[in-house]
């Protein structure tokens, strides 16, 4: 169980560093935004690749925090039966949740955008724009690192959960997991 709490706790530590330096995104996206405002309304000059630049930061905070948001039970769910239920009860919908759905539509993606993906590298995918960003082959491959991290997350859930229920680990009220001695 000990190697299994370690792995849990070694994704957790990787989609919890990767999310908080994406999440400075955030604020740079904010002050790329609104340099492009005052750069057009006020001085009348215009970016493609700062504008361009945002919808690339977009992406890469949504995408790749994806597994940060659920290591921190952001994603929206269905909540009729969960908030109510008991810890176990919650184990085994999580559990069930990533086997059956999280896992599943991860590998549906990965599947799907693969192709994609590969045809952008291939021909090294540009922008359309003359002046922006020719790097649209690494805004696609950001579905794949989305798929990686979101489907290794759920992966640490699915422990987290198994641990839950066969007694070795137990939330405390903080909502964190601590092993049973």
């Amino acid at each position: 169980m000990g190697s299994l709490v370690a792995l849990m706790r070694f994704i957790d530590g990787i989609n919890q560093n990767i999310g908080k330096t994406v999440s400075w995104l955030a604020l740079i996206m904010v002050i790329t935004q609104f340099t492009v405002v005052v750069m057009r309304y006020v001085f009348g000059i215009g970016s493609i690749m700062m504008q361009e630049s945002i919808i690339y930061m977009h992406s890469f905070l949504f995408m790749i925090g994806a597994g940060y948001t659920l290591l921190h039970n952001g994603h929206v769910r269905v909540d009729v039966f969960y908030r109510e239920a008991s810890v176990r009860k919650k184990a085994v919908i999580d559990l069930f949740g990533v086997v059956f759905l999280l896992l599943p539509v991860c590998i549906l993606i990965w599947n799907s955008s693969w192709l994609y993906v590969y045809q952008s590298w291939s021909i090294f995918e540009g922008s359309k724009e003359t002046s922006g960003i020719n790097a649209v082959f690494i805004l696609k491959s950001v579905i794949l690192v989305f798929c990686i991290l979101l489907a290794l997350q759920g992966i640490a859930l699915a422990l987290r959960s198994f641990l839950v229920l066969k007694g070795a680990l137990v939330p405390e009220e903080d909502h964190e997991l601590h092993e049973v001695p």
